[in-house]
């Protein structure tokens, strides 16, 4: 009776562990899209200004090999005005950069966004249909925020 009922608990442990190496492992950030060469392109950022282009850096990791797989596909998701806006990414890593071991995708704050909170998440699928997902802390630091013009200039 023992052996069966720690069999069936190994079994439900192994179970488990499974089914947690079947999500994605997404980490990444926020940065500002300058241009190259450019001092503070790059920097990492969550507060943009009307006009500036944000970029997301992101990569997705399974946790079973701790390996990406460039066949990965990243898509962003941006709550603004209500709606979901979905950014697309592409993978940035290439033969003269290979250390880019990450996806990317852009976004220009249109001329008439309002300042706020713009919430956003992103989501991976592989080409063995493991899935992850990302979202920021749910606290208004962590999210992207639209400021003034003025504001940028004083920080």
């Amino acid at each position: 009776m023992v052996v069966v009922l720690l069999a069936a608990l190994q079994g439900s442990v192994s179970a488990r562990q499974a089914a947690s190496s079947e999500k994605l492992f997404l980490r990444g950030d926020t940065v500002l899209f300058l241009g190259n060469g450019i001092p503070h392109s790059c920097a990492l950022y969550t507060y943009f200004k009307r006009g500036d282009r944000i970029g997301f850096r992101f990569t997705a990791i399974n946790p079973a090999t701790g390996q990406r797989d460039r066949a990965t596909q990243l898509v962003v998701h941006l709550n603004y005005r209500g709606q979901t806006i979905d950014i697309p990414m592409r993978d940035r890593q290439n033969v003269k950069q290979p250390e880019r071991e990450f996806w990317i995708a852009e976004w220009k704050v249109p001329a008439d966004a309002v300042a706020g909170i713009i919430t956003y998440s992103v989501t991976a699928r592989d080409p063995q249909g493991r899935t992850g997902e990302f979202k920021p802390f749910p606290v208004d630091s962590s999210q992207i925020l639209i400021v003034e013009d003025r504001a940028w200039a004083n920080r």
